[in-house]
């Protein structure tokens, strides 16, 4: 079968009126980002892999196109995420001690779905701060997340958090301890993920810390779960209390500040590529199987670059945030008049002009025999001379 027509597995296109309404939600989304103070910058599609891929996990690499440059003989990536970009970008192209905002808007594609019937070409916005190492950042960035959902007209989002810091204080002393093959984290990251207690106490011994991290899947809740966690936890590394008590801490800034907000802990959240090293968050809702947006931080990420600097965002596919039952702006039909009926031509042309500048999407015919179109429902009519809009 011929294949010119078609796209490819998982590869899609938008279509009136949803290619319109995600540009108008792109427009707003960037505009909150510069109210707050981002700098929007617009990275390259493609990149030297082995940029693309700096301080990523596994599953990044799997998901990245690669191709060979024709004109270098170097490996090429197709961006599958825009954080190491932004990272590279603070490095090296913006360069500053000061903290530094950014912003970013664009297509990143992916190799392979990550959920079945999903788009692997979804359409990233995010914001990342540099150079803060405070929990004021980090809470900022979820409030801007926040923030963006709503423009979405997402209703009732939950927020949930947790941090990296309890999982990986809790995997370096199973390491320290001689409980945990160095080269088996992987495998623990992917159990833990999978919320999966049999496959994580399949790998660890019953000792004080492989129960724990055997609980880890299951310490999740409201907010009023962080006494249980803490007791859980009461006899972990100090490391997983200073995580534990970072949680708690950013808790409290998030309620400060944002009202009636659904907060959930998860310690055993691992979103994201593997470079979160903090606090970690996103927003889910029930009508959405999937999270509408996520982040957290990722100290030190930049030292592939020479620049170590704390860095904190997150971002959001739009796409997922199309309204569903949105609905094309209003459209004007105009009649085709001859050319040769030149003051009317002229009357109808003007006419038409002060429509469009005052935000009225008008189509005029090309022909005398147009029929209208099925998405106009309002149509111009000549009346003692004078246009106007009337309905079909």
């Amino acid at each position: 079968m011929k294949t010119t027509w078609r796209l490819p597995h998982g590869v899609d296109e938008l279509l009136p009126p949803a290619a319109w309404e995600l540009e108008m939600l792109r427009r707003k989304v960037l505009d909150l980002f510069v109210s707050w103070g981002f700098e929007y910058v617009d990275p390259p599609v493609i990149e030297y892999l082995d940029a693309l891929l700096v301080g990523s996990g596994e599953d990044l690499d799997l998901q990245t196109l690669k191709v060979v440059d024709q004109d270098s003989g170097q490996q090429l990536g197709v961006r599958a995420d825009m954080t190491s970009q932004a990272v590279r970008i603070d490095a090296h192209s913006l360069v500053t001690d000061e903290v530094r905002r950014l912003c970013y808007a664009g297509n990143v594609v992916f190799a392979h779905p990550q959920i079945a019937h999903t788009s692997r070409v979804p359409f990233k916005v995010g914001a990342e701060i540099f150079g803060a190492t405070s929990l004021a950042a980090d809470a900022e960035i979820i409030q801007l997340m926040l923030q963006t959902v709503c423009l979405a007209n997402i209703e009732h989002p939950v927020l949930l958090i947790g941090h990296m810091g309890i999982y990986r204080g809790l995997v370096d002393a199973l390491i320290t301890a001689g409980d945990l093959d160095p080269q088996a984290q992987a495998a623990l990251f992917a159990n833990v993920q999978r919320k999966s207690q049999a496959d994580i106490r399949a790998q660890l011994p019953s000792s004080g810390l492989g129960e724990m991290m055997i609980d880890l899947p299951m310490l999740m809740g409201g907010v009023d779960r962080l006494d249980d966690i803490r007791k859980r936890l009461n006899n972990a590394p100090a490391g997983v209390i200073d995580a534990l008590n970072q949680l708690e801490e950013l808790t409290e800034i998030i309620l400060s500040t944002v009202s009636d907000i659904d907060i959930r802990l998860d310690v055993s959240e691992l979103s994201g590529y593997g470079y979160h090293n903090g606090p970690v968050f996103a927003v889910y809702h029930p009508e959405h199987g999937s999270a509408l947006a996520q982040g957290g931080r990722y100290d030190g990420i930049g030292a592939a670059f020479g620049r170590p600097r704390p860095a904190t965002g997150f971002d959001t596919n739009l796409k997922l945030m199309l309204e569903t039952n949105a609905s094309a702006a209003q459209v004007v039909f105009a009649p085709y008049v001859a050319p040769s009926l030149l003051n009317q031509a002229r009357a109808l042309r003007s006419y038409v002009d002060e429509l469009r500048l005052a935000g009225v999407n008008v189509k005029m015919a090309l022909s005398p025999n147009e029929p209208l179109p099925k998405m106009c429902a309002k149509t111009l009519v000549e009346k003692q001379g004078q246009w106007q809009i009337t309905d079909v």
